[in-house]
């Protein structure tokens, strides 16, 4: 009886040895800035591009899938100035914009491959392509 006492308060004590030696992969981040365009099918010359506006943003996110784009592992919105940032584990993942929702539609963006690395910013500026013509 007291072999199995001992050995049932060792056992935890082993499992928090071991979880607390194994080494942490730790985490980095992921940050960049979206373009969104064309925006209307003809520019007048002489007249600005359009700045996206913050709906326009709103309607698209940032979607991280594992490298060999398998799983998705995170999602993350852009923000009114076409901004967005992600706190991902360290590893190398594929990124693209996708609509909110599930939407499809004309356009998007191709994949982007990036390497996250252990307590560093990882800067990704996207394209989207409206596919306005």
């Amino acid at each position: 009886m007291r072999y199995n006492l001992k050995r049932l308060l060792l056992i935890p004590w082993i499992i928090i040895l071991v979880g607390c030696s194994l080494p942490s992969r730790g985490e980095g981040t992921l940050t960049g800035h979206v373009t969104i365009g064309p925006l209307v099918p003809v520019l007048r010359e002489g007249e600005p591009e359009p700045t996206p506006s913050p709906e326009v943003y709103a309607a698209w996110q940032i979607v991280v899938f594992t490298e060999n784009r398998g799983r998705e592992v995170a999602r993350a919105d852009i923000d009114p100035a076409g901004n967005y940032q992600i706190v991902l584990p360290v590893s190398t993942y594929v990124v693209a914009a996708s609509p909110t929702g599930g939407g499809g539609g004309p356009g998007g963006s191709p994949d982007y491959h990036v390497e996250i690395t252990l307590n560093n910013i990882t800067h990704l500026d996207l394209d989207i392509d409206t596919g306005i013509r």
